[in-house]
């Protein structure tokens, strides 16, 4: 039996990087799949691919900082497969900058997508969880939500408030049977970190320095993420809620 037969998952910032390597994951392994995200091109794309490999996927395109596209999301994913059982909050974008150099323009965006958009998200969330019987959210934090790094101020913030989120969360619901975790990556190798990558002076020497920060001497994987996520997806995590997993290649033993 596959490790998801018969669950439904939503999943965010399905269009790319860790969201998609999640949906991919956990569509092989069984999941009926509903995909999130803002742009619906590389939604219709994976859920094209999904089809292809025998799964059922449904795009649903929405902003994640904004709650009434968000409810609409949810009522479109339980109006196409019932209530589903998983959430994965994959929506967030990277910032750099110092306390003193970030806008307040640029620290209200980072919080309305990373902190506020998993908040939403989950909210709208927890009644369908609650109806499936209980279930799992995973969260997609950062190790910059655990310790921090020079010019991360709005983004370890917003992770950093991910990270009490999930623990708050696990606290608040685990009677319900819901459990919440949280993933917190190191620097993964997706679409837009690689275009961050190429617009460095010197790209290849930019990817050296961030590799040679790494115990492990690389960069993590979409996959990497999406094998951790299908773990806390699963029943074989079912004692697990609160926890807040480093998934950084070594960086935060170091």
């Amino acid at each position: 039996m596959a490790r998801l037969e018969n669950k439904i998952a939503l999943i965010t910032g399905a269009g790319a990087g860790i969201g998609r390597a999640c949906a991919l994951a956990f569509a092989r392994e069984g999941a009926k799949i509903a995909a999130l995200a803002r742009r619906s091109d590389p939604l219709e794309s994976l859920v094209a691919e999904i089809t292809k490999q025998g799964g059922e996927a449904l795009a649903v395109t929405a902003d994640v900082t904004n709650s009434e596209e968000i409810e609409l999301a949810v009522k479109a994913a339980v109006d196409r497969f019932g209530p589903f059982h998983i959430l994965v909050n994959s929506a967030g974008i990277p910032f750099i900058g110092t306390a003193e150099s970030t806008s307040e323009t640029d620290w209200n965006r980072v919080l309305s997508v990373n902190l506020t958009g998993t908040f939403l998200v989950s909210r709208a969330a927890i009644p369908v969880l609650r109806q499936a019987g209980g279930g799992s959210i995973v969260n997609l934090g950062s190790v910059y939500g655990l310790v921090a790094r020079r010019e991360r101020a709005a983004y370890a913030a917003s992770k950093g408030g991910v990270t009490l989120l999930t623990q708050a969360m696990a606290l608040d619901h685990a009677a319900e049977n819901i459990r919440v975790n949280c993933i917190c990556p190191a620097l993964v190798e997706t679409e837009l970190m690689n275009r961050i990558f190429e617009h460095a002076p010197d790209p290849a020497a930019a990817r050296r320095a961030r590799e040679a920060e790494l115990p492990l001497g690389r960069l993590g994987k979409p996959e990497d993420v999406a094998a951790l996520a299908l773990y806390l997806a699963s029943d074989e995590s079912s004692w697990m809620t609160g926890a807040a997993i480093p998934l950084d290649g070594g960086l935060s033993a170091s």
